[in-house]
């Protein structure tokens, strides 16, 4: 028995599009019988050209499709180095020919052999511009070097904190992922790309795989591609089979929301926030600027919670993020500012009591109150001196809490209070995934508006939009018929009464000249020795700022692993407990970001209602002073303050 070029061609359009409607110049577009052998059980294999085959069977349905393998040779490129969050550069650049491809198979090779063949792998991101190519590449890819299944989120849509979860907890789980994400970056054409992989913990490489990664980099020869296997549909959930020389391998798409929606509902108590958010007199607001945590607002705020859709911004996840920056601050999150009464018009509409907002990949996150804005040194912790009366997750205490080190000292005075170990690490969610895993720590935090817990393996800005409306939930749970609910605002000036106040603020100076930006830093490290120069400088420049006592490079050595992080970033003490803090950020893809980071500790009650910008003057003054900011970079001003 055989089958007609014509018709094996219907065949194979049938089931690639699951339509009917064939016509003379579909097979125009199809290249494939060269010939039809009979086989065993009544199977008939199809050769192709280019190096891909199919099985059909008597009923005239597709059962598998073969894929060969094909070494592509290729030349290395310059700076392929993964920063904090992976690889981050313009669009421009990853599309070039092999360019992914390389980061990508030098990945794969600097893993070790059974955490690639027969793996189990996820690739999903936060759906900008150039992931749904990216997501073919490395399911192609994956299968030419042999690993066994890619579980891709429908649309190629999920959260970074969801990848860690479905890693962490989806049936068999997972073995790595790759993450299409540039995060809070903004995306478009013209604008960031990026990937990063996590390990099998589900948090990020650790700094020997990424090094190995990089190495990798600079004399990789060849990648392997299964170039014939044609391009998964992301957008149906479902599984398609294919066999290559080592074996089977599937792609199973599958829905985005579920299982990270199935762990929220198993760490906070949703009755609890379903009640608050029922009473009429709160109100709330989420934004997901554009970015994929509108995947799962109506899912977890509207079906689970009972929020009305009206108090959802922004929630289509666009490629481009609607023009947008997606960035959780109060410099880019302006919709949201101005309906929470932060912005500079005035509506004359009531603000609702609770706003927040996500970025790009929905791991960062900002809180604010009706008109007030909560710091995210603050905000990490409040949660943290609440968790284990708000959140029944934590019921049972809280092993230890940590920080970055240019994050507020807030939660290290929470963690004294209440008996808690502490930890202050590099910037980097590795770094506490490491102490996480050993059970050193539940709730961490970075000043950059990332907050988690050990729930997963990356900081999760939904999670904290959960904790807060817990806190929130809990604070009022006999109050509801009240004349007036306890606010945001009230639990804030209650946290600072009870602990103090960490005045903070952060400038960010982007994409500055690398050499200008480098050529700072050397400098305040050369400085850093003369506490006499130094202190000429500051009483020079503010006469009322206190003395410094001493100035460093942080360094961090895991208690867990070891491993030794070394320039981390300069730190200058104060004698009155206040800190100036300057790191180069490595988020960004082009040019260099400084931030500067400023900081003063207030105790006394009296004073700790001033506005940040006026209490922080003084020291903004003397920091500028300092690190000659205008002289090394051109700028006169930061392009944020947060």
């Amino acid at each position: 028995m055989s089958f007609g070029y014509e018709q094996v061609c219907r065949l194979f359009y049938f089931h690639s599009t699951g339509s009917m409607a064939f016509t003379t110049a579909s097979v125009i577009t199809i290249t494939w019988v060269v010939q039809i052998k009979k086989r065993n059980l009544g199977h008939f294999l199809i050769r192709q050209r280019r190096g891909i085959a199919f099985l059909f069977d008597l009923s005239n349905e597709v059962t598998k499709m073969v894929f060969e393998v094909s070494k592509v040779p290729t030349t290395p490129f310059d700076g392929q180095k993964p920063g904090t969050s992976g690889l981050r550069k313009k669009v421009k650049v990853f599309v070039q020919p092999h360019y992914l491809h390389n980061f990508v198979q030098s990945t794969f090779n600097a893993l070790t052999p059974e955490k690639v063949r027969g793996a189990t792998l996820v690739v999903s991101g936060d759906g900008r511009y150039f992931s749904k190519d990216a997501v073919q590449i490395i399911i192609k890819m994956s299968a030419a070097n042999g690993v066994r299944r890619v579980w891709v989120g429908q649309n190629g849509l999920l959260s970074t904190p969801a990848v860690s979860a479905v890693i962490r907890e989806r049936g068999s789980k997972a073995t790595g992922a790759f993450i299409l994400t540039a995060s809070h970056n903004p995306g478009g054409p013209n604008e960031d790309f990026g990937i990063k992989y996590n390990m099998e913990n589900g948090g990020p490489a650790p700094e020997a795989i990424t090094d190995k990664i990089f190495e990798n980099t600079k004399t990789i020869k060849e990648y392997l591609i299964a170039e014939g296997l044609p391009n998964v549909d992301i957008s149906a959930i479902g599984v398609t089979n294919f066999t290559g020389p080592e074996g089977q391998f599937d792609v199973e798409v599958f829905d985005s929301a579920s299982d990270f929606v199935k762990l929220m509902k198993s760490i906070f108590d949703f009755e609890l926030i379903r009640k608050l958010l029922s009473s009429p007199k709160f109100t709330f607001c989420y934004d997901a600027l554009h970015g994929v945590g509108g995947a799962y607002a109506n899912r977890i705020f509207v079906e689970e919670l009972g929020a009305q859709k009206s108090s959802l911004l922004n929630c289509v996840p666009k490629e481009d993020f609607g023009g947008g920056h997606p960035d959780p601050n109060l410099t880019y999150a302006k919709e949201l500012v101005e309906r929470m009464g932060l912005g500079k018009s005035n509506s004359g509409v009531e603000p609702p009591e609770f706003g927040a907002a996500s970025d790009g990949d929905a791991d960062r996150n900002m809180i604010l109150g009706k008109r007030f804005f909560v710091t995210p040194s603050d905000s990490v912790a409040i949660i943290a001196a609440n968790a284990v009366n708000a959140i029944p997750y934590f019921s049972s205490g809280l092993k230890g809490v940590a920080r970055s080190m240019p994050t507020s000292a807030a939660l290290d005075v929470v963690a004294k209070n209440l008996g808690l170990k502490f930890f202050e690490v590099p910037t980097g969610w590795k770094f506490f995934g490491n102490l996480m895993d050993a059970g050193m720590c539940s709730i961490c935090g970075e000043e950059s508006f990332g907050t988690g817990s050990d729930h997963i393996r990356e900081k999760d800005g939904i999670w904290a939009v959960l904790a807060w409306l817990s806190i929130l939930a809990y604070k009022n749970k006999e109050n509801l018929s009240g004349d007036k609910l306890v606010s945001v605002e009230d639990i804030v000036r209650q946290h600072w009464a009870t602990y103090g106040r960490h005045y903070y603020t952060r400038y960010d100076y982007e994409n500055v000249d690398a050499g200008g930006a480098k050529d700072l830093m050397a400098n305040m490290v050369k400085l850093m020795p003369t506490l006499n120069e130094i202190n000429t400088i500051v009483k020079g420049a503010r006469p009322d700022v206190s003395k410094v006592v001493n100035a460093d490079e942080f360094e961090y050595k895991d208690p867990v692993d070891g491993s030794v992080s070394k320039n981390q970033g300069i730190r200058f003490f104060f004698e009155d407990g206040s800190r100036l803090v300057f790191r180069l950020s490595g988020t960004g893809s082009e040019g260099a970001t400084i931030r500067l980071y400023i900081e003063q500790y207030e105790k006394d009650p009296s004073k700790i209602g001033r506005e940040s910008q006026e209490a922080l003057a003084p020291l903004v003054e003397v920091a500028l002073k300092l690190s000659k900011m205008q002289e090394f970079t051109g700028r006169a001003a930061p392009t944020v303050i947060t």
